[in-house]
C-alpha cells in the first residue's frame, strides 16, 4: 500500500514511545485486554502529545504493545487469541488517536486476512492524521511465525510486490516499518530505502543493555547503509507471562542518516526517546556525490546475480499446510543441511 502526499514540512519531531506491554496468553477477555491496550496507548500519546506540542508528528509504538507474543500456542489458536482484523474495530480506535492529535501512529500487531483464513501475519502498520490506515507492511522475516514468503505466490497474486515493500510518501517524508528483529537483515532496509524510505519505523521487544546488542548495531548500520532515519520503540517492560518483566525494557532510541544517536530512553515508561528529524539534511546528503552516499553506489545488479545462485529458505512453505511450530524449526535445519559447506 502506498499513499502520496504533498511534502509540507522539512523538519517535525518524531518519538519512540516506550510503554508496557501486558501479555494475552492467559486471559480469560483476550479482546478486551487488547481494547485496554489501546486504551493505554492513547493516554500516553495524549500526554506526549501535550508535552511536546504541534511539531510532535510521528509516535511509533514497541512490537507486541497489544498482545505479547506466544508461548507455545498454535498457530490456530494464536490466530484466535490475538490476531485483529485488517478493517477491526482496534484499528478504527488506534486511527482515533492518530487523528485526535493529528500524528502519524505506527506500531506492529498480529493480524488475520480473509486471504488466508488459516493463517495469521505480523504485521507492522501506519497510521496518518485522518486516522486511515496509509502503510502496511507483513513481516517477511520470522522465526515461528507465518510470513508471505511462505504462501509467496498467492500472496503476490492478491497483492502485488509493492504491497510486500511498502513506503508512504507523506507530509513528513517517505515512511516505512521495519518490524522488530528485521532490524538485523539489511537486504530489506535497503529494499525500502531503494523504494524512497527515508524514516524507518522499527518497532522491537528486545533486551536492553549497557553494552550495545546486536539489533542496537544494526540500526546503526541501517541508518548509515541508507541514509535514513531509524525511530526504535522498545517495550517499557512485559507483564503476564513467566518471562522476567524487564527482560524486554528500555533503550527505545532514534538516530540520524549517519547513525549518530539522537535521543535513548532508560528504563520503565518513558517519551524521553525523541528528536527532531531534519528532512531536508537527509535529502541534501543523499543528494551529494561522494563516498558516505552509500545508497547511491551499490551495485543491485551484481547481488541480485549473486544471490540468485544459492538455494536457503524456499517461498511457498505453507501453501498447503497449517504448520504446528515445531514446522519452522525443521524447515531451519533443512536449510542448515542443505546449505552447509
Amino acid at each position: 500500500m502506498e499513499r502520496r502526499f504533498k511534502t509540507e514540512v522539512s523538519a517535525f519531531r518524531a518519538l519512540a514511545l516506550q510503554i508496557a506491554t501486558k501479555a494475552v496468553n492467559g486471559t480469560a477477555d483476550p479482546r478486551a485486554e487488547i481494547m485496554r491496550a489501546i486504551g493505554r496507548a492513547g493516554t500516553a500519546v495524549a500526554g506526549a502529545r501535550a508535552w511536546a506540542g504541534p511539531e510532535l508528528r510521528l509516535v511509533v509504538l514497541p512490537e507486541y504493545f497489544l498482545t505479547g507474543f506466544p508461548m507455545g500456542e498454535s498457530v490456530a489458536r494464536w490466530r484466535d487469541l490475538a490476531a485483529i482484523a485488517p478493517d477491526g474495530p482496534e484499528y478504527a480506535a488506534l486511527g482515533e488517536i492518530a487523528s485526535r492529535h493529528q500524528i502519524f501512529l505506527s506500531g506492529n500487531a498480529y493480524e488475520s486476512d480473509p486471504h488466508f483464513p488459516e493463517l495469521y501475519f505480523q504485521t507492522s502498520f501506519i497510521l496518518g492524521p485522518a486516522g486511515e490506515v496509509i502503510l502496511r507492511y507483513r513481516r517477511l522475516h520470522s522465526m515461528y511465525s507465518p510470513s508471505p514468503y511462505d504462501v509467496w505466490d498467492r500472496y503476490l497474486e492478491i497483492y502485488g510486490i509493492d504491497a510486500v515493500f511498502p513506503v508512504a510518501r507523506t507530509e513528513i517524508g517517505a515512511l516505512a516499518c521495519i518490524a522488530s528483529e528485521e532490524i538485523l537483515y539489511p537486504e530489506l532496509a535497503r529494499a525500502l530505502a531503494l523504494r524512497g524510505a527515508e524514516v524507518f519505523c522499527h518497532s522491537t521487544s528486545e533486551i536492553a543493555s549497557p553494552s550495545l546488542t546486536p539489533k542496537a548495531v544494526a540500526r546503526r548500520a541501517r541508518a548509515i547503509e541508507n541514509l535514513a532515519y531509524v525511530v526504535s520503540a522498545n517495550s517499557g517492560g512485559l507483564d503476564g507471562i513467566p518471562i522476567p518483566r524487564d527482560s524486554t525494557n528500555g533503550g527505545s532510541e532514534l538516530l540520524d542518516f549517519e547513525g549518530r544517536l539522537l535521543a535513548q530512553a532508560g528504563s520503565g515508561e518513558s517519551i524521553v526517546a525523541a528528536a527532531e528529524l531534519d528532512l531536508a539534511a537527509v535529502r541534501r546528503a543523499r543528494s551529494r556525490p561522494g563516498m558516505g552516499n552509500l545508497p547511491a553506489r551499490v551495485k543491485t545488479a551484481l547481488w541480485a546475480q549473486e544471490y540468485g545462485r544459492h538455494d536457503v529458505e524456499r517461498p511457498n512453505g505453507l501453501a498447503h499446510d497449517v504448520p504446528d511450530r515445531a514446522w519452522f524449526t525443521r524447515r531451519q535445519q533443512d536449510i542448515i543441511d542443505r546449505t552447509r559447506p
